[in-house]
């Protein structure tokens, strides 16, 4: 069965199995390249990489609305029963993985930051390692580049989506190590050309990563697809 896979804008993913839904960090109503709004969006799951506004924002809101079970760290799932009284979560935290009805999702080590909106701890930034449909996609979220990436190559990764902005993330250089380490199939990029400050050139990463590694690179924008 295919996966398909919808740019959401900035780090926001929607992946659509056989029989779910699941969104990877949602935020799209104050996304200044965002196709849709928070309203429009199905889930059936919700993972949460970490606290900061331009990854969690939305989540509420469409938590309530669709009944989506939200999977992130101890303390953001505490966070949100606490502050949003959203009761279906699913805490994790790095290392550990757990089955859902689409699959199996890992929360992996990312190096970056984590507080939430109103300033509470937001715990561990994390990515997520998914097995959906006997696919394995690799969403290494906000993080720098580090060299324990090249576990992930363990599993033979079918797509593997990374970030290329810069100044908050790694950038366009550091991401072709991190492809490299983790060797995937296909891999597109994220994280970039929502502000000034992670203002990128896609077009000239994707024949870096022509060029540099083994991996097929796939530039989309946000409201575009990628199909597994």
């Amino acid at each position: 069965m295919s996966i398909e896979l919808t740019w959401l804008g900035h780090g926001g993913w929607s992946i659509k199995t056989s029989s779910h839904t699941v969104l990877l960090d949602p935020f799209v109503t104050h996304c200044p390249t965002a196709t849709c709004k928070a309203n429009e969006l199905e889930a059936d799951f919700i993972l949460v990489s970490h606290g900061h506004e331009d990854h969690i924002a939305d989540v509420p809101a469409i938590a309530k609305r669709t009944g989506a079970q939200v999977l992130a760290n101890f303390e953001i799932t505490q966070w949100l029963t606490r502050v949003h009284s959203i009761e279906n979560v699913l805490p994790m935290n790095t290392g550990g993985t757990v089955e859902i009805a689409p699959g199996h999702v890992k929360m992996t080590n990312a190096f970056h930051s984590s507080s939430l909106p109103d300033g509470a701890y937001g715990g561990s930034p994390a990515g997520f390692l998914c097995e959906f449909e006997k696919k394995h996609i690799y969403f290494a979220c906000d993080t720098a580049f580090f060299s324990d990436m090249r576990y992930i190559s363990r599993h033979t990764i079918d797509l593997a989506i990374v970030p290329i902005g810069d100044t908050f993330t790694m950038g366009p250089l550091e991401s072709l190590d991190a492809i490299r380490q983790i060797r995937p199939h296909k891999v597109a990029p994220a994280h970039y050309n929502t502000w000034p400050p992670i203002q990128q050139d896609a077009h000239l990463w994707a024949r870096m990563v022509l060029e540099e590694t083994t991996s097929q690179p796939i530039v989309i924008p946000p409201g575009g697809k990628i199909v597994l």
